[in-house]
């Protein structure tokens, strides 16, 4: 659990809840159904990942969620093996503001990491993740403990809300926008969110996806 100073009252129970058996069946098809269509897919990407340096297929790392509670997040591996060793060295080519690490041209994404990410396909995985419980299709990205914790009076209410596969940003500017416009978006999401409004920005993220704007 990570501890957090509280900035911003908690929305009621009752708003929390609004439209949640409807989001978490549409969770459970979507996500199980995914699964089971892109299975081919996974294999694909998993075989082509392997063959390019022989590493592990799969990255796993602690993401906060709901309620500041961590959890195993997943994804395609997209970078070198040794890739958090060396972002030390990085640091100072950061283009991210905020807590967040973000370079247009990082050295260690491989060759095939670079395409799964303009395209979103190394966050598959987190279909898991959706099915699990742990995420949700829509909602706020989920943070490191580490930038929740280095990040002055990090807003509370964006954790009432189970994190998300895609959220409102996917579809108004990705990686180009600032760390602070990522969260006035989450935030105008939590308070505004619902069933239509999660099946409006799942349908909208689709093109924004496969353009592949404002990704790396």
């Amino acid at each position: 659990m990570v501890k957090l100073s509280v900035v911003m009252e908690i929305p009621s129970k009752e708003s929390v809840k609004k439209g949640e058996p409807l989001n978490r069946a549409l969770d459970i098809v979507v996500s199980a159904g995914a699964l089971l269509v892109l299975a081919p897919v996974f294999g694909t990407i998993a075989a082509l990942v392997w063959v390019e340096d022989r590493g592990p297929i799969l990255f796993s790392q602690q993401r906060v969620g709901q309620g500041g509670k961590c959890f195993p997040f997943y994804k395609f591996r997209s970078m070198v093996p040794h890739a958090e060793t060396l972002k030390k060295n990085l640091q100072a080519q950061n283009e991210a503001t905020g807590p967040i690490f973000k370079m247009k041209n990082d050295p260690r994404i491989t060759r095939i990491g670079r395409t799964l990410r303009r395209y979103s396909l190394d966050e598959l995985p987190q279909l898991w993740n959706v099915l699990r419980g742990d995420m949700s299709l829509v909602g706020p990205r989920p943070h490191l403990p580490s930038e929740i914790e280095s990040y002055d009076n990090y807003p509370i209410e964006r954790l009432s809300v189970t994190p998300g596969l895609i959220c409102l940003r996917e579809v108004m500017g990705r990686s180009t926008l600032t760390f602070e416009e990522w969260i006035a978006l989450d935030l105008e999401y939590v308070r505004t969110r619902s069933f239509w409004l999660n099946l409006s920005i799942l349908l909208r993220a689709i093109p924004a996806i496969l353009k592949g704007d404002g990704a790396y």
